[in-house]
C-alpha cells in the first residue's frame, strides 16, 4: 500500500475515533453574565496583543499566562500587566495544573502549533480562540473541525478579526439584498515587502543552527513539526517565512481579505489550484513573488468563480481604469484590456460581478462600487457591529452571542490557504475534489494534505 493510502485511510480513522477526551463535560460560561476564566497561552507579538484585546473588553479575567519564552522582551508587557497570574511554559503542564480553573483559551502562537494546542483545549471542553490561519496542514485544520463538532457546546473562534467590523456587516447585507450576485471573479492582493524578502532563495539547506537563548523551550516550540536545530530565523514571526512553520503571505494575510467573500458566497473548497507565477521559488521558504488562481465550481443559484492572489512587491495586479487615482501612477498608459497597472496598491480586493465592479480593503473596510453603475441603486440598511471580535468570543462563551469566524467557517477558508501554499511549494498545479478532499493529479501534492507524521511524542493530538 502507497504511502497515500495509508495517509488518507489513517486520517479517516481518526477522524471517526472518540477518545476518552470526549468524556469531558462541553459548558457554557459557569459564570454566565460575568467573566470568562480565560488562559492565554502566546503572550508576545500578536499573542500580547489579543491577550490585551480580550482583556480590554471587560468580559475575561485572566487565570494563566503560558509561553515558550517567559525571558523574550515581547512578553514583559503582558507579565507586567498580570504580575500575579500563574505562568507556565508548556501549555500541557497548564492544563494539568490549571484545568478546572480555566474555561476558555486563546492561542496567539506560531501556525505550526495552533493544532495540538488546540485539540487538546477542545479535548478538555474548553472554548478556544485561535489566531489565523486555523493550522498548517489541510488535515490539521480537517481534524479541529471535526473535534469541535463533537464537542459541539464548545465554543470556537478564529482570530481574523475584521471578520466582526464592517465589511462583514456590510457584505452580507449587499449580498442578501442582491446587489453582490453573480461574481465571477475577485482579486486579492497582498504587495507590501515581507520578511523573506531579503533572503537568498538559492538556498541549499536551512541556515546554520545557533546557541539556543537560555530563557526558550526550544523542545516545545517545536511542536508536531519535525525536528530543527534553532536559528533565530525560525522565531518572533519569521517563522512565517518558512514551509515547515507557517503559511506565508497568503495566510497571514488572505483570511483578513478573502473571508467574507469566501464566507456570504458559499465558495467552500476550490477545484483547481493554479500557480501562476513563483519568482524566487525553493524548498524552504515562500517565493518572492506569488500568483495563484484558485477556481470555484458554481453554487446553487452562483456562478463558478474564480479568486486570483498576488503577493510580492513586484506583482501588482491590474486594477479597472476607473479604480481610482490616488494609489495609482499616472504615468503607466492604460492597458489594452482597459486595465491600468499602479505603483502602488494597498492590501486589499476587487471583486467582478456580470454588473458591478467592487472595490475593497483588507480586515473591516467596507466595499466601494467603481464607476456609475450603482449609483441608482438602493442601498440597504447596514448594522452597527454589536461586539469586537474579541468580544464576540467571550459573549458567545456566556451564551449571550454566536461567534462569526467558527471552525466550521474558518476551517474550509484556512483549508483554501493549506491547498495555496502545497501550490506554492510544489510550484504547480494542483486539482482537487471537493467530495473526496483529495488532490487527482499528484500523489506527492496529495500526501502533503496530512503531511510528515507528526513529531515523536506529539502523536496523541491527531486522534479525536
Amino acid at each position: 500500500m502507497n504511502n497515500l493510502q495509508n495517509s488518507r485511510r489513517d486520517f479517516l480513522k481518526n477522524a471517526g475515533l472518540i477518545g476518552a477526551a470526549a468524556a469531558f463535560p462541553n459548558i457554557l460560561s459557569k459564570f454566565s453574565g460575568e467573566k470568562v476564566n480565560l488562559a492565554c497561552i502566546g503572550i508576545g507579538n500578536q499573542g500580547g496583543l489579543d491577550v490585551m484585546s480580550l482583556y480590554n473588553t471587560g468580559l475575561a479575567n485572566i487565570v494563566a499566562l503560558c509561553d515558550v519564552d517567559m525571558g523574550a522582551p515581547q512578553t514583559l508587557k503582558v507579565l507586567e500587566k498580570f504580575p500575579d497570574v500563574p505562568r507556565f511554559q508548556d501549555f500541557r503542564q497548564m492544563f494539568d495544573k490549571m484545568g478546572s480553573k480555566i474555561e476558555a483559551v486563546s492561542i496567539g502562537v506560531p501556525d505550526h502549533s495552533h493544532f495540538p494546542i488546540t485539540m487538546m483545549a477542545l479535548g478538555l471542553g474548553k472554548h478556544v480562540f485561535v489566531e489565523k490561519p486555523m493550522a498548517r496542514t489541510f488535515n490539521e485544520i480537517e481534524l479541529m473541525m471535526a473535534a469541535a463538532r463533537k464537542h459541539p457546546k464548545v465554543v470556537t473562534q478564529m482570530g481574523n478579526q475584521g471578520h466582526s467590523e464592517g465589511n462583514y456587516f456590510q457584505f452580507k447585507a449587499w449580498k442578501e439584498a442582491g446587489i453582490i450576485k453573480d461574481v465571477t471573479s475577485m482579486t486579492a492582493h497582498m504587495n507590501s515587502p515581507r520578511r523573506w524578502h531579503s533572503w537568498d532563495p538559492k538556498i541549499t539547506k536551512f541556515p546554520a543552527a545557533e546557541s539556543i537563548p537560555s530563557s526558550l523551550d526550544w523542545d516545545i516550540w517545536q511542536g508536531v513539526v519535525q525536528p530543527h536545530e534553532y536559528q533565530k530565523d525560525f522565531v518572533n514571526g519569521q517563522w512565517r517565512c518558512w514551509f515547515d512553520y507557517g503559511l506565508g503571505a497568503l495566510g497571514d494575510w488572505g483570511a483578513h481579505i478573502m473571508d467574507t467573500a469566501h464566507e456570504f458566497l458559499d465558495l467552500g473548497l476550490p477545484t483547481e489550484i493554479n500557480m501562476l507565477r513563483a519568482d524566487g521559488h525553493n524548498n524552504f521558504f515562500y517565493p518572492m513573488s506569488s500568483t495563484i488562481q484558485f477556481k470555484f465550481p458554481e453554487r446553487k443559484n452562483m456562478p463558478a468563480m474564480d479568486i486570483t492572489w498576488y503577493d510580492g512587491v513586484n506583482n501588482i495586479p491590474p486594477v479597472p481604469s476607473n479604480y481610482g487615482t490616488n494609489e495609482l501612477d499616472p504615468n503607466i498608459p492604460p492597458a489594452a484590456n482597459g486595465k491600468i497597472q499602479p505603483a502602488k496598491l494597498n492590501p486589499g480586493k476587487i471583486i467582478y460581478s456580470k454588473d458591478l465592479t467592487f472595490k475593497g480593503g483588507s480586515h473591516g473596510s467596507t466595499l466601494s462600487i467603481l464607476g456609475d453603475a450603482g449609483k441608482d441603486l438602493k442601498l440597504p440598511e447596514v448594522q452597527a457591529s454589536p461586539s469586537n471580535h474579541y468580544a464576540n468570543f467571550l459573549k458567545a462563551c456566556m451564551g449571550q452571542e454566536k461567534t462569526r469566524s467558527p471552525f466550521e467557517i474558518a476551517g474550509p477558508l484556512s483549508q483554501v490557504f493549506s491547498l495555496g501554499v502545497m501550490a506554492q511549494k510544489l510550484n504547480t498545479k494542483l486539482q482537487f475534489d471537493r467530495k473526496t478532499k483529495q488532490i487527482t493529479n499528484n500523489s506527492l501534492a496529495n500526501s502533503l494534505l496530512v503531511g510528515a507524521p507528526p513529531r515523536k511524542g506529539w502523536e496523541q493530538y491527531y486522534k479525536i
